[in-house]
């Protein structure tokens, strides 16, 4: 069923949707946000933020708990449970978004949907997640100063934040499937070079894989397999950081807006517009995305801020930059 035209239908309810909720909401925009599960994405599964400007440190529950009141406070409505299946445009110009019960209607939509970290989908990595099993360096690292950590994964993102371990944990050894490394090869000769530093933190285990994760209340220890010669055995850590890419949320938006190859929406940096008018994106479904918290945000902001643009000028359409 078809309910009231919305000025904005926000869909996710992370970081970036709920920015983008209090500012629409700000500006006495009439705001519907949409979400699946619960409010806040992937930052519920993280215990401390220490890296979320003008807040010395909050649990990634309570952070969504400010931000979803905050939105509703300016008059957005949030709705869980809501698993959107397609988008279109009718003819009167409007866009329809169409969840598994009720169809809504806006005149601008701003895609929030975020990303998933792919797991490895071994024993043990659910049940240590947040209690030793990590899926950003960047976000987590300064937690393991001191400590043994594990890397696991070979691309680009996986030399970074590896690195980036380095300068915390008292140990970091990088656990890579093949015997080279897919990552930029500029990327490999700043791994190489840390590698060959007396007295280096950092050890790389090639044609390794993790098999499980183990431990007590938290990770103790994972299970390694050689994949030429199938030996296996234990080796004990504090904490695992998994860099095995990710899987942006955006399945139900083929065809409706342009995607690369991975999934991840194109849109003009500038305005974060995509390829459909009036449909503006943010966050980590987004291609060239950071994937931090205070980014997310800022994509947030900027979507809801280049909507009022759009309505102040429908024909307002800069040229669109394919990335």
């Amino acid at each position: 069923m078809r309910g009231a035209v919305y000025d904005v239908v926000i869909i996710g309810a992370g970081p970036a949707g709920l920015a983008a909720a209090l500012y629409a909401g700000r500006d006495r925009l009439k705001t519907l946000v949409l979400e699946r599960m619960l409010p806040g994405g992937q930052i519920n599964t993280t215990d401390r933020i220490e890296n979320y400007p003008g807040i010395v440190r909050i649990d990634g529950p309570g952070l969504v708990e400010q931000m979803q009141e905050q939105a509703e406070v300016f008059g957005a409505e949030i709705k869980t449970g809501c698993d959107v299946a397609r988008l279109e445009k009718p003819p009167d110009g409007n866009i329809a978004v169409h969840c598994s019960d009720e169809t809504h209607t806006a005149r601008a939509v701003i895609l929030a949907c975020g990303s998933s970290y792919r797991n490895l989908g071994v024993p043990g990595e659910e049940q240590f997640r947040a209690a030793g099993v990590s899926y950003c360096g960047t976000c987590d690292a300064p937690f393991y100063k001191g400590k043994r950590v594990v890397a696991i994964g070979g691309g680009n993102t996986a030399v970074q934040e590896t690195l980036h371990l380095t300068k915390y944990a008292s140990s970091v050894t990088m656990i890579h499937r093949r015997d080279e490394f897919r990552a930029d090869k500029v990327l490999v000769e700043e791994l190489q070079q840390k590698l060959a530093e007396p007295g280096s933190n950092l050890t790389v285990r090639y044609n390794t894989i993790v098999t499980a994760i183990m431990g007590g209340k938290k990770v103790e220890s994972v299970r390694l397999k050689n994949v030429k010669t199938g030996r296996e055995e234990d080796y004990p850590c504090d904490g695992v950081f998994v860099f095995v890419g990710t899987v942006p949320n955006t399945d139900f938006l083929k065809g409706f807006v342009e995607l690369t190859d991975k999934g991840y929406i194109k849109c003009d940096f500038a305005d974060l517009r995509t390829s459909t008018p009036g449909v503006f994106v943010a966050g980590d479904c987004r291609v060239g995305a950071a994937m931090q918290l205070a980014t997310a945000v800022g994509d947030g902001v900027l979507a809801a801020l280049m909507i009022e643009q759009y309505f102040r000028d429908p024909t307002w359409q800069p040229s669109f930059t394919s990335r």
